[in-house]
């Protein structure tokens, strides 16, 4: 049966939330796995990214980055690797033996620090054919630094926007897949290093919301017309009265760019 022009705008549209829905990353930030099922329970269905950092990692480990692979969910593990190469090769490795989508490592580190990382995620896709090379991207400045804090505490001269745009074209040469970023340098990034190159944004506020400890932040939607490729959301879904409403809401803003 044909589907009216009605029918047809309105799969259009289910489509894009459903693709602005895998952009959404969101910030599983709890102390333990039941907590964060908590959440999972609220967002079922809906195809978004799952972030999960340092706090829930150490506390619940691998197996809990398996119920998510089992439940059907994409995963960016946040735990920004920055160490000696031989280290960082290693723990790349393994991170991809767990079939994660996505993983991180500090710019910092330097080039070969990051080459290594995705060495060691080639060896384990060498020895493991139905794994995947996860997408591996660079922390380039976390978008709580201000530029005050960059340059009197952590040292380094000139402002935030060129440091972060130095570390992408540094990842870039590396090999890696993207950078973590503010959304005020996305567009700064695609320019520098190609539009291909992607962006992961945390530092998104829905209009109104509070700041918490961010210092760098754009709404949803002023992210994606920016170019960020995925938008990292923490309290604005998770602290929320109703996290599912909290997050359709995002996602339908970023829908209307």
């Amino acid at each position: 049966m044909e589907q009216t022009a009605d029918q047809q705008h309105e799969n259009t549209l289910q489509e894009n939330r459903n693709e602005m829905a895998g952009r959404l990353m969101v910030a599983l930030d709890y102390p333990d796995a039941a907590q964060a099922r908590l959440l999972l329970d609220q967002l079922e269905g809906i195809p978004c990214y799952m972030k999960v950092g340092m706090q829930l990692f150490y506390a619940a480990g691998p197996d809990f980055i398996r119920e998510l692979k089992e439940r059907g969910y994409s995963v960016f593990l946040d735990v920004k690797m920055h160490d000696i190469p031989n280290t960082v090769r290693g723990g790349a490795e393994s991170l991809t033996m767990l079939g994660v989508d996505m993983f991180n490592v500090h710019a910092a580190g330097g080039a070969a620090m990051m080459a290594a990382a995705l060495e060691g995620a080639a060896k384990a896709v060498s020895r493991h054919p139905e794994l995947h090379i996860p997408l591996i991207i660079a922390v380039t400045q976390l978008t709580s630094t201000s530029q005050e804090t960059m340059n009197n505490e952590i040292g380094i001269a000139g402002t935030v926007s060129d440091t972060v745009v130095r570390y992408a074209k540094l990842a870039a040469g590396a090999g890696l897949h993207g950078v973590v970023a503010s959304p005020q340098e996305s567009a700064l990034i695609a320019e520098a290093c190609g539009p291909e190159f992607r962006t992961v944004t945390p530092g998104i506020r829905p209009a109104g919301a509070s700041l918490d400890d961010q210092s760098r932040v754009m709404t949803p939607g002023q992210a994606i017309r920016q170019g960020s490729h995925y938008l990292v959301v923490g309290r604005p879904i998770t602290a929320a009265a109703d996290p599912r409403a909290a997050a359709l809401t995002i996602i339908k803003e970023m829908s209307e760019v």
